[in-house]
């Protein structure tokens, strides 16, 4: 469920029409709805209520601070991959105990800046890491929280691209040298084992993928017990699909059903990093019809948004449902189509040969469904200007990022003494 809906004939996010915010912001702009953001949130944590939990947001989704904010004020803790990420968590609100750091490739000044600000856990993905993140605490007089993310070879069924936790990926420890690792890294100064972690993949639609992870992780969990260790912590990650198109994905409580009947009397805290889940539907991008053109064989709705706006069906073939924003054109005749955008690329094409409404030069249309993975994964590829984002929370609206100018693009390089006259 999300709070974007035709009011009066126009598509409205919560009770501010979206035609309205495109004529004092231009095109394209994403919009967010506070409401969504809000009611997902409280979904997903509410199915784990009376249970040892901690819900990180995963800020890859979207890391922009008012959405990181929205969450943080529903007790939100946060899953970051980067410096940058962590600082942005913590300057919206985030307590450092409530950070994971996931991610390949920690490096050394990340370790130490995470270290002194005191977060939750460290995720490590590697025996090079560890080794690294012992030299940074010991030096430092610190002792750093970890678990090792497991990568279970499970098939997670979802796109190559976004598929984490089989034995080609490059996430994660192989499940079969967990015991020697975990030995090797009890005896590092500077390390404290806590608990164990996995994340198979993203845009996860069927639960079967899950059952077999979580199922290996409590055998795990139970090995590493037997064999010494203090495991206290179960991060189960995240991953689980929105209704992008017409795939239904399992709902919170069920997704809640299947983690707690495998891990549920372990005695760990457990950790999710729900990023999708939370702001995928919470979002709209809003463009401009610039042209319809008409070649031999097919007719091309030209917008102004592009793929280095929303990446995602570039770069994963992702689908994201295309509405006018007057609802007397949704309600008419539709005819096949190729919508694109105005990058010199033919891979800036966001759907071809779909069934779209009748739409004239200077319509407007909105992206379903681009709150994840989509302002977050932007470029300037042709000197475009990043697009704003705007947050809506009733009948209020704020721009939370804004367009910057050309000029302000250029000034970003710098030429070199000798070009300079």
């Amino acid at each position: 469920m999300d709070h974007f809906s035709y009011k009066n004939g126009e598509l409205y996010a919560e009770d501010v029409a979206l035609r309205a915010i495109a004529e004092k912001v231009g095109t394209p702009f994403y919009c967010y709805s506070s409401a969504t953001l809000e009611r997902h949130y409280k979904v997903f944590s509410g199915a784990f209520d009376g249970v040892n939990s901690l819900v990180c947001y995963a800020l890859k989704a979207n890391s922009n601070l008012a959405v990181i904010r929205t969450l943080a004020e529903l007790g939100s803790g946060a899953d970051v991959v980067s410096e940058g990420e962590l600082r942005r968590a913590l300057e919206a609100g985030i307590p450092a105990e409530k950070i994971v750091f996931s991610g390949v490739g920690k490096t050394p000044s990340e370790m130490r800046y995470a270290l002194e600000v005191g977060i939750h856990q460290f995720n490590v993905e590697s025996e090079p890491e560890v080794r690294m993140l012992s030299e940074v605490a010991q030096s430092m007089g610190k002792t750093a929280p970890i678990t090792f993310r497991v990568n279970p070879d499970v098939d997670a069924k979802t796109h190559a691209k976004i598929s984490t936790g089989k034995a080609e990926n490059k996430f994660g420890v192989p499940w079969q040298d967990v015991s020697r690792i975990y030995r090797e890294a009890a005896a590092l100064p500077g390390i404290e084992i806590v608990g164990v972690d996995v994340h198979i993949g993203s845009q996860l639609t069927d639960l079967e993928p899950y059952k077999n992870a979580f199922n290996r992780v409590r055998e795990l969990v139970q090995q590493l017990r037997a064999e010494g260790h203090d495991i206290s912590r179960v991060d189960l990650g995240g991953g689980l699909g929105i209704p992008y198109d017409a795939d239904i994905p399992p709902e919170p409580a069920a997704y809640a059903t299947v983690a707690l009947e495998a891990i549920g009397n372990l005695g760990c805290q457990v950790i999710f990093e729900p990023g999708r889940l939370i702001v995928g539907n919470a979002g709209v991008l809003v463009s401009e019809v610039i042209y319809v053109k008409q070649a031999t064989e097919r007719k091309f709705v030209i917008l102004d948004a592009a793929m280095n706006d929303l990446i995602r069906p570039a770069m994963y073939d992702g689908y994201h449902q295309i509405d006018p924003l007057r609802e007397d054109q949704k309600k008419a005749d539709y005819a096949p189509a190729d919508v694109v955008g105005p990058v010199c690329e033919s891979g800036d094409t966001f759907a071809r040969q779909r069934d779209m409404p009748y739409l004239e030069d200077g319509d407007l249309v909105a992206f379903r469904s681009a709150g994840a993975y989509g302002a977050v994964m932007a470029s300037t590829y042709n000197t475009r200007p990043l697009v704003p984002e705007v947050l809506v929370k009733g009948d209020q609206y704020a721009v939370i990022r804004a367009r910057p100018s050309l000029d302000e693009i250029l000034k970003l390089d710098i030429m070199p003494s000798w070009q300079q006259s």
